[in-house]
C-alpha cells in the first residue's frame, strides 16, 4: 500500500514537474520569439501607407487621403450578424483556435492536391490581421513564418472580439473599400448595423477575391460566393433554415457610393493643405502616410463662408473669403470659390488679382511712420506724376483733406502724394514685410499707391491680420499640428521660429487700425459696420470694376471678401457688396467670438 503511495505521489509530482517545465518552457519562448516581433498595440492605431487624416480645429474628420480606412467600428460594437458572416465565410474555427489552425492548413492542403491548384487558403483571421497591419503579402516561407508568429502573439495580448473587430475594420473589400464600414456604404449605402443576413454574406464573400467577386464587377459570380457563405452560415448554426431561404433568394439591391471622407467637405481649403503638405514633410514621410493633419480651419465657419459667397456673389462672378486669426497666422476660413465641382481653381491662393485701394494700406503706413498723422492736411486736387494722372472715383475732389478723411473715402490722389513724399522704397518695404510682393517683385511706378499690381488674397489677408495684431506679420498657415503614425508629433505651428516678426511697430499700428475703423465708421467701409463691435477695414476696386474687395478685422479675426471674373471682364456690383457679405458673415459666426475692442489710439473717435 505504501509502495503504491509513493508510486502515484513519484507520478503526481513528475507530472506537475513536467507540466509545470512545459508551461515555464513554453512561456519562455513565447517572451523570446515575442522580443523580436511588432507590438501588438499596432493594431489599435493602425493606419494603411499612404493614409492621411485632415482634421479640422474642432476635431472634424474633413477628408482621408490615399488608400485609407475611413470609418472604423470599435470592437465592441462591431454587428453580431457581420462577424458572424465572416467567420463562418473564412475561418469557422475561429473561436477554436490560438491563432493559426493546423485542421484548416490541412484540409486547405488536401482541396488544394485534388484540384491542382489554389483554391482553398487555409490562413486564419488573426493572420489575416498580422498579415494587414505588420506585414506584406509575398509568398514567402519568411514571411509567413512571421505570420505565424504574430498570429500567436495576437492571440496572447488580445481577445477574441478585439481581433475579428480590428480585421473587420481593416480588410480590403473592393472598389476602393478598407474595412466593414467602408463597404457597407460603398456597396449600399449603410452603416455595419444596418445590413441585412444577405448583404453581410454578400460583403464577407469578397474577402478572399474583392476584384474578382464585386457585385459591381460580376453580380453573378457575387450571387454564389454569397450563397455558400449563407450556407456556411447554417452549418455553423448561425442562422437558421428559414433565415437561410430568405436570405438565398433575396435580390441584390445596391445603392453604389464613394468611400465617407474620400471627398473634401472643405475642397478648397483641403487643396491648399495637399500643396502645403510637401513643404513641411519628407517625400518619404508622406508616402509612408498614416498620418494625422490638425489643420486650422474652423469647418462650421468654412460651412457658413461657402453659403455667403454662393448667396451674395455678385451675377456671372466668382468669390473668395479667406480668414485669418492675428494672433496665430492659422487660416481659420479659406473659400475659393462658388462650386468646387464645376471649377477646382482655387481663387484664394491661385488667383493674382489687383488689391485696387485695399493697397493703399501700405503707402499710409510707410507716411505715419515717417511722421505724418492723421490730422495732417494735404490738398485733393486732379494732379499729374511724371505723367501719371490718377482720377478720384466719380471724378470727385475734396481740395484740403486730412489723411483719415482721404483715406476713409479712398482718394487715389492723396494715396498716389504720399508715395511721392515717403519714397518707393519704404513703401515697398513695408509691404515686403507684410508678406506681399513675393511672387511678383513691386515696381517702382506711381500707380502702385492705388493697386496697380498683382496678389493673392490670401497674402492680403495675411497682411491686414498683421496690422490688426499691433504690427506683428505672421506667416499664414493651414496646418496646427501633424502626428505620425504612432500619434507622435512631427510637426507643430507653435514651434516655428519665423511665425513672429514685429515689422511696424505698436503705435503705427494702433493708429493705423483707427483709421481703418473710420473707413467703416463714415467712410467707403460702412456697408460692414457692426453693431456693438469695432471694425477696422478697406474697401477695394481694381481699375474697370474687375476686382471688388474688402478685407476688416475686428481684433481677434482678419476676413477677407473679394469677388471677380475668371477672364477679368468687369463685375456688376461694387466693393460695397464686398462690405456687406463680410458683415453677413462676420454676423453669422458672431457668437463665437467675445467681443473686444482694439488697443487705444491717442486719435479721437471722430474726424
Amino acid at each position: 500500500m505504501q509502495k503504491k503511495l509513493q508510486t502515484f505521489l513519484f507520478l503526481t509530482t513528475s507530472a506537475l514537474a513536467i507540466g509545470s517545465l512545459t508551461a515555464i518552457s513554453e512561456k519562455y519562448i513565447s517572451s523570446y520569439i515575442d522580443a523580436f516581433l511588432p507590438s501588438t498595440s499596432k493594431v489599435d492605431i493602425f493606419s494603411r501607407p499612404g493614409t492621411i487624416e485632415l482634421i479640422s480645429s474642432e476635431g472634424l474628420i474633413i477628408q482621408k487621403l490615399g488608400p485609407a480606412t475611413r470609418q472604423k467600428i470599435a470592437p465592441e460594437k462591431m454587428p453580431e450578424i457581420v462577424v458572424k458572416a465572416f467567420v463562418a465565410a473564412e475561418d469557422r474555427r475561429f473561436y477554436k483556435h490560438k491563432g493559426v489552425d493546423l485542421w484548416s492548413i490541412l484540409r486547405a492542403t488536401i482541396t488544394n492536391i485534388k484540384e491542382r491548384s489554389v483554391v482553398e487558403g487555409g490562413s486564419t483571421i488573426t493572420q489575416q490581421l498580422a498579415r494587414i497591419i505588420f506585414l506584406n503579402q509575398d509568398k514567402t516561407l519568411q514571411r509567413k513564418l512571421k505570420e505565424i508568429g504574430l498570429a500567436y502573439k495576437l492571440e496572447r495580448n488580445l481577445s477574441k472580439k478585439q481581433i475579428v473587430g480590428q480585421y473587420l475594420n481593416n480588410v480590403y473589400l473592393g472598389s476602393n473599400a478598407y474595412g466593414i464600414s467602408d463597404a457597407s456604404w460603398i456597396y449600399f449605402q449603410k452603416a455595419p448595423g444596418q445590413l441585412s443576413i444577405a448583404e453581410a454574406a454578400l460583403i464577407a464573400g469578397l474577402a478572399p477575391a474583392p476584384s474578382l467577386y464585386s457585385p459591381l464587377v460580376n453580380i453573378d459570380l457575387a450571387l454564389k460566393r454569397r450563397s455558400i457563405v449563407l450556407q456556411k452560415m447554417r452549418l455553423e448554426n448561425f442562422i437558421s433554415d428559414s433565415e437561410l431561404s430568405i436570405a438565398i433568394n433575396s435580390p441584390v439591391a445596391l445603392e453604389p457610393a464613394t468611400p465617407k471622407f474620400s471627398q473634401s467637405k472643405a475642397p478648397f481649403f483641403t487643396s491648399h493643405v495637399e500643396q502645403e503638405l510637401p513643404h513641411i514633410l519628407s517625400k518619404e514621410q508622406l508616402e509612408i502616410g498614416g498620418l494625422k493633419v490638425i489643420t486650422s480651419v474652423n469647418f462650421s465657419w468654412q460651412l457658413k463662408a461657402q453659403e455667403i459667397i454662393k448667396q451674395y456673389s455678385p451675377p456671372e462672378a466668382e468669390g473668395a473669403i479667406v480668414s485669418i486669426e492675428p494672433k496665430t497666422g492659422l487660416i481659420r476660413v479659406l473659400v475659393g470659390g462658388i462650386d468646387f465641382n464645376k471649377n477646382q481653381f482655387n481663387r484664394a491662393t491661385q488667383a493674382l488679382r489687383s488689391p485696387g485701394s485695399t493697397f493703399k494700406i501700405f503707402p499710409y503706413i510707410a507716411a505715419i511712420q515717417t511722421g505724418f498723422k492723421p490730422e495732417d492736411v494735404l490738398f485733393d486736387t486732379p494732379r499729374c506724376w511724371y505723367g501719371y494722372c490718377p482720377k478720384n472715383f466719380g471724378n470727385k475732389y475734396y481740395g484740403e483733406v486730412s489723411l483719415t478723411h482721404a483715406f476713409a473715402n479712398s482718394l487715389n490722389t492723396i494715396a498716389v502724394d504720399l508715395l511721392s513724399q515717403v519714397g518707393f522704397e519704404k513703401v515697398i518695404t513695408i509691404a515686403n514685410s507684410l508678406g506681399i510682393g513675393k511672387n511678383t517683385n513691386l515696381g517702382k511706378f506711381y500707380p502702385l499707391a492705388i493697386g496697380a499690381y498683382e496678389e493673392t488674397i490670401l497674402n492680403m489677408t495675411a497682411a491686414y491680420a498683421g496690422v490688426a495684431n499691433r504690427g506683428i506679420y505672421i506667416k499664414p498657415s493651414a496646418i496646427e499640428e501633424i502626428r505620425g503614425p504612432d500619434d507622435e508629433i512631427i510637426w507643430t505651428h507653435k514651434s516655428q521660429k519665423e511665425k513672429t516678426t514685429q515689422v511696424i511697430s505698436p503705435e503705427v499700428a494702433d493708429t493705423m487700425n483707427w483709421m481703418l475703423r473710420q473707413v467703416v465708421l463714415k467712410g467707403s467701409g460702412r456697408a460692414a459696420s457692426l453693431k456693438n463691435r469695432q471694425v477696422a477695414g478697406k474697401t477695394g476696386t481694381s481699375e474697370g470694376n474687375r476686382d471688388l474687395w474688402f478685407i476688416g478685422s475686428i481684433p481677434q479675426l482678419t476676413t477677407s471678401v473679394w469677388y471677380g471674373r475668371d477672364n477679368n471682364k468687369e463685375v456688376k456690383g461694387s466693393s460695397g457688396d464686398s462690405a456687406y457679405s463680410w458683415k453677413q458673415f462676420m454676423i453669422s459666426i458672431a457668437n463665437d467670438i467675445e467681443n473686444k475692442n482694439f488697443p487705444k489710439s491717442s486719435y479721437p473717435k471722430s474726424f
